[in-house]
């Protein structure tokens, strides 16, 4: 039986507004659960419910899909039932001022414990100097100082006096201490002393060496008679400032009591205080606080900043575990970094320089990443891998591993990583990663694959409408009425490209919602009806169809060759599929075939040039392999064969062209033309079974608006496979003609009932014999390779005729 086409009822599945049992969708509550993706959610529920290393989750799908927005949903009702993850802080470790300590702490005691240190620093100062300028300190200072001096002066006192029995006197000079011969108390002059007998002068002198020998010794005991004083002096800082600092930290020590870590580094404050305490209290000219450390390597008062408290990650006013989503993945943004001052031409820093990345706020709760931009990020992914393997995050700069910076920088103890990753990327993206970085299969072993379409039931119609009710609810737009809930969830079947299924993509449906809402406001409507729907559709397609209009333009103004009428041998229309920019349209493209004498080879002429695909050339070769098997099951192919995508100038891919193709070639060794005013799509197998193709609604609509534009005459369709019917979701403007007869679509199985549809002739069967009927496109194809092969045989008779005995071909 001939094939026949498609009635208009078969070219587009309507949705009843009746069956929905509401007037508008501001009668129906969100719904709570996630449409058509129970794979993805269980798979994301199961990610984060297991706690062992390694299974963190990869969500992979289409942008479309708004992965973000659901996981990011499952998870804050995860986190909201966990506990708040501990508080981190760094405090400076004072023997290793380079390897800040790390404190953690139950959730606000962080902030609380920074809030009270800085509370005990501005006491403590002037408590210290309130405690060192009392009068009992200096009193007891001066009696330390006065009992040095005293023993001082005594031995200077028993010197001079054992000098004066000798006839000297001890004398103080601006230059130190010198004995002089004295005569009734009065030293001698130097007439007087040249008076003296030689006898006399030496006795003299030897008296006054004797005596400046135990000068000597009574002034080498005044540095240790000086060390004595300031080792009391120390003994007597550190006994008052160790009262003044122990009674301001006690209080401390009292109130956190339950953490070792805080007690520890409190006894570590009080020791550096104690041992510093001079510098703390003495008077300092105003400095910026970046001068701290070169003035304490210079013996000047330290910043009071190194013993505060440095909260990395603050929880005093959250209520769960943390969910965040890092939209900048960088390495510092991801893992922290290290902030640097310059300062006299150098670079300085400390722990209160050090600054949290996402995997610090995250800590105890869930961190979402885009894959795609962490892997554009240098560092960040190999940072990620590395926090995930170890368990503990460490804050460090690339900078200084590869020796980029020549400064001092920090070490900062390692805290414990406790955190659920979840990366966000298209399939494409995790079938790479899955198949070239093994850390993937290692570090993120719960893969979410989110679909793209759900099956159109009636039980699913009714979930779809309140999942549109959701989202216009959500955005805060107009309800929608019955018939425009029917449209929308027409217009996504068309987005699925199947009339059995629905499209999950929300984003782009509620984009969709979006814009009916802006076009019911622009007519003040209360609510969103069908006809909103349907100008949002036809404005967005509208913004979107400059290239299809250009394209269809020049085809009308036979730039390009389209023919929509008559007949001509190896000439058949293909179609094709372009999208630009999200919007997808179809374009037919003549496709050419030329027969000549042959050893059976079809060659693809956009191969030849490299344009084709390997996917395209596979269908070539197909073609080869059809007509082998059946009319050349007992004799070669004596024929070669060209094929070509006329007025083609870039690359052609996909085998969804290669049954016209197969049209072409048989049309031209039979010679038989083919109908110009249809058009053709479809994969074909060397069997000849025609195999359904994607984006077939495209495909139909942009050759009937050619037809249409031209004139429809009632002849004009377009073949399809038959297993490509289900996804008909044709534009109206395609199913009023087919309805009116002046356009058709006629779904084929295989190459002959499209040959029987394109010429109007039987392809005929073969009988017993093996022989087709007269008339029939198969006898004309046999005849055909049968008179190719005659002339083949007759020209390589002649050839070896003329080649085999002339005496030019003798050796001799």
């Amino acid at each position: 039986m001939p094939v026949q086409p498609l009635d208009a009822r078969s070219l587009w599945r309507s949705c009843d507004p009746e069956q929905f049992d509401f007037a508008t969708t501001a009668q129906l509550e969100d719904i709570q659960e996630v449409v058509g993706q129970e794979r993805a959610t269980d798979a994301v529920r199961f990610g984060m419910g297991i706690r062992k290393p390694g299974f963190h989750i990869f969500a992979l799908g289409p942008e479309e899909a708004d992965m973000q927005r659901v996981v990011r949903r499952f998870l804050e009702e995860r986190a909201a039932g966990e506990p708040v993850p501990p508080d981190i802080c760094y405090v400076d470790n004072f023997e290793e001022s380079h390897r800040p300590t790390a404190l953690i702490l139950p959730a606000g005691k962080g902030s609380e414990l920074a809030q009270d240190v800085n509370r005990v620093l501005e006491e403590l100062r002037a408590g210290l100097e309130a405690a060192f300028e009392s009068e009992e300190y200096q009193a007891r200072r001066r009696g330390i100082e006065e009992e040095a001096g005293e023993e001082h002066e005594q031995a200077l006192s028993e010197l001079s006096d054992k000098a004066k029995a000798q006839g000297l006197a001890l004398m103080r000079t601006p230059v130190g201490f010198a004995f002089a011969p004295v005569r009734d108390g009065d030293v001698l002059s130097s007439e007087e002393l040249s008076q003296l007998s030689e006898e006399a002068t030496e006795a003299l002198q030897a008296r006054i060496e004797r005596l400046e020998e135990e000068l000597q010794q009574v002034l080498h005991q005044i540095p240790r008679r000086q060390r004595e004083v300031r080792d009391r002096v120390r003994e007597l800082n550190r006994e008052v400032a160790e009262f003044a600092v122990r009674d301001l930290l006690d209080e401390l020590r009292s109130k956190y009591e339950r953490f070792p870590a805080v007690l520890q580094h409190l006894d570590r404050v009080q020791r550096h205080m104690v041992e510093n305490v001079r510098q703390l209290v003495r008077p300092e000219p105003q400095v910026p606080p970046e001068m701290a450390a070169l003035m304490e390597g210079a013996g000047r008062a330290p910043d009071l900043r190194r013993y505060r408290v440095n909260v990395l990650v603050d929880h005093a006013e959250s209520a769960t575990a943390p969910v965040v989503h890092e939209e900048n993945p960088t390495h510092p943004n991801l893992i922290g970094r290290v902030e640097y001052q310059p300062l006299l031409g150098a670079l300085v820093t400390d722990f209160t320089m050090l600054k949290p990345g996402a995997l610090h706020r995250a800590n105890g709760g869930y961190l979402l990443l885009d894959a795609r931009q962490v892997l554009l990020q240098p560092f960040a992914w190999e940072g990620l891998k590395r926090v995930l393997s170890s368990g503990e995050l460490r804050t460090e700069s690339p900078r200084d591993a590869l020796g980029l910076v020549s400064t001092v920088s920090l070490e900062p103890e390692p805290v414990p990583l406790n955190v659920k990753v979840v990366l966000l990327g298209d399939r494409l993206l995790y079938y790479l990663l899955s198949e070239l970085e093994p850390d993937v299969p290692r570090l993120f072993k719960v893969a979410a694959d989110f679909a793209d379409e759900m099956d159109r039931t009636l039980e699913g119609e009714q979930l779809y409408a309140r999942l549109i009710a959701t989202l216009a609810s959500q955005d805060e737009l107009r309800p929608l009425d019955r018939d425009a809930v029917a449209r929308v969830i027409e217009r996504s079947a068309r987005l699925a490209g199947d009339a059995e299924k629905l499209s999950v993509h929300t984003r782009g449906v509620l984009d969709l919602l979006r814009e009916a809402d802006y076009w019911a406001g622009e007519e003040e409507a209360a609510t969103i009806s069908a006809g909103h729907v349907q100008t949002a559709i036809d404005q967005w397609t509208y913004r979107s169809d400059r290239i299809r209009e250009r394209t269809q333009e020049e085809i009308l103004r036979e730039t390009i060759y389209i023919d929509t009428d008559g007949s001509v041998v190896g000439q058949v229309n293909g179609l094709s599929v372009l999208t630009i920019g999200g919007f997808s349209f179809g374009r037919p493209s003549r496709i050419t075939a030329r027969i000549q004498l042959g050893s059976g080879k079809v060659l693809d002429i956009e191969r030849e040039v490299e344009l084709s695909g390997p996917i395209h050339s596979k269908g070539v070769l197909i073609l080869a392999g059809f007509l082998g098997g059946r009319y050349a099951r007992e004799s070669p192919l004596s024929l070669a064969a060209s094929l070509v995508f006329e007025q083609s100038y870039s690359g052609v891919e996909g085998d969804s062209a290669s049954s016209t193709e197969l049209y072409a070639l048989l049309s031209a060794i039979a010679e038989v033309p083919l109908a110009q005013g249809m058009a053709v799509t479809g994969s074909v197998n060397q069997h000849g079974a025609v195999q359904p193709i994607g984006g077939v609604n495209e495909k139909i609509e942009g050759f009937f608006d050619i037809c249409a534009a031209r004139g429809l005459t009632g002849e004009q369709g377009v073949i399809i496979p038959a297993s490509n019917v289900k996804h008909l979701m044709l534009e109206a403007r395609v199913r009023d003609a087919v309805a009116e007869g002046k356009f058709h679509v006629w779904p084929v199985r295989t190459i002959d009932e499209g040959m029987e549809i394109l010429t109007g002739l039987p392809m005929g069967e073969a009988d017993a014999s093996g022989t087709y009927p007269e008339g029939s496109v198969n006898r004309l194809v046999v005849d055909r390779l049968a008179a190719l092969a005659e002339v083949r045989r007759e020209f390589a008779g002649e050839a070896g005729a003329e080649g085999g005995g002339g005496p030019e071909n003798n050796d001799d």
